[in-house]
């Protein structure tokens, strides 16, 4: 049975909001100490990392844990928004006239801080550089993002752009590259349109784990692509998580700019390079490949994998979502994050599946225009 529009939409945007809370309490955290904290691998929902996470460093104020999302899925549902308010394709300019003014004026409830508060206050330093460079410093939206930090901030929130590109991934990286350009640069704007195709692709019908990487190994540049094949070449000769962790790690190691310890990054930790890649996308890829295009298998072996692993599990819960379908999404995780986030995790995919019917119309159109007007000019006489 061919899978719906609005199955893969829902299972893209349901899962990968399953994946970032999941993953969101092991964040930072290296797989031996996640085994030594939880006392085996983690397989579903899990409390903080800390008891007295109100008050523990680095964690505090953020109630990391207990079905909470991140600002991985605020900034997605963000996204989101901005579709649904421009309900056509988006650029640089739609997240100085929407994405930044959503940010900066509307309180929401942010699970982490169990609190109402402007999303602005939550997101990281990254992400308030957009707020700084487009709206106080009126950078050009399409060079905004140069000067910010390189890593995964701008790609974590990139499925809509795949979603609303279904079944094109070509489409949907150059439209992710246009809407990250206000906010990476280098490979983390790269990884954005990487992580935008590899959606899209997921959406194609027969799609497999196997095609969507082959699709973003032939768009992906420089380090990112690098990377991933790195990664592929070792993931397929894995078909547990377990044992592909260490060494996903170390094919990954020598693109990734942090370091070894995550939570003391190296000096040429996220600065620009055509050399190197974000580890998040990667590491997905390559957990979609170990586990086959599963959904528990590639969000469960994301999360173990431990360092950036909300993002990391947002990607490929997104990813195997859109492959599988609304279903493949555990339906008690689903709903225990939903409940504990606050958050409707259905109305954002149904409003986003809407905006792409109406946006491949529009595609439709245009694409007709275009063959008229061409075929006037290039007709023999």
């Amino acid at each position: 049975m061919t899978l719906t529009l609005e199955d893969r939409v829902t299972g893209a945007l349901v899962g990968a909001a399953v994946g970032d809370a999941l993953g969101g309490p092991v964040e930072g955290w290296s797989p031996d100490r996640i085994v030594e904290r939880h006392g085996g691998r983690v397989h579903g929902i899990v409390g903080p990392w800390y008891e007295d996470w109100r008050t523990a460093r680095p964690i505090a104020p953020y109630h990391k844990g207990d079905g909470h999302v991140t600002d991985d899925t605020l900034m997605t549902h963000a996204l989101v928004r901005v579709y649904a308010t421009v309900r056509d394709h988006l650029d640089a300019y739609a997240v100085a006239d929407h994405l930044v003014p959503d940010l900066m004026t509307v309180p929401r409830w942010i699970p982490e801080l169990e609190a109402e508060a402007l999303p602005l206050q939550r997101v990281f330093l990254a992400e308030k550089w957009i707020v700084t460079r487009l709206h106080y410093a009126h950078a050009d939206p399409r060079e905004a993002g140069t000067g910010n930090i390189v890593n995964c901030g701008a790609a974590m929130y990139m499925a809509p752009v795949g979603l609303v590109n279904a079944g094109n991934p070509a489409a949907a990286y150059a439209e992710a590259l246009d809407v990250a350009g206000a906010h990476q640069s280098s490979y983390g704007r790269e990884a954005a349109g990487v992580f935008a195709a590899a959606v899209a692709a997921a959406c194609v019908p027969g799609a497999s784990a196997a095609s969507v990487v082959d699709t973003a190994l032939a768009l992906a540049k420089d380090g990112t692509r690098a990377a991933i094949a790195a990664v592929r070449e070792v993931a397929v000769r894995h078909r547990d998580f377990e044992s592909a962790l260490a060494p996903l790690r170390e094919a990954v190691a020598p693109y990734d700019s942090v370091g070894p310890d995550y939570r003391a990054p190296s000096l040429g930790a996220r600065r620009p390079s055509r050399l190197h890649s974000i580890e998040e996308l990667p590491v997905a890829l390559g957990m979609l490949l170990v586990a086959d295009g599963g959904y528990e298998g590639s969000v469960l072996g994301a999360v173990n994998y431990g360092r950036d692993c909300d993002s990391t599990a947002t990607m490929a819960g997104a990813i195997a979502g859109a492959l599988g379908g609304a279903g493949v999404v555990p339906e008690g995780w689903a709903k225990r994050v939903a409940e504990a986030s606050r958050l409707d995790l259905h109305a954002p995919a149904a409003e986003l599946a809407a905006v792409a019917r109406e946006v491949f119309a529009r595609d439709r159109d245009r694409r007709r225009a275009h063959e008229t007007a061409f075929t006037a000019i290039a007709s023999p006489r």
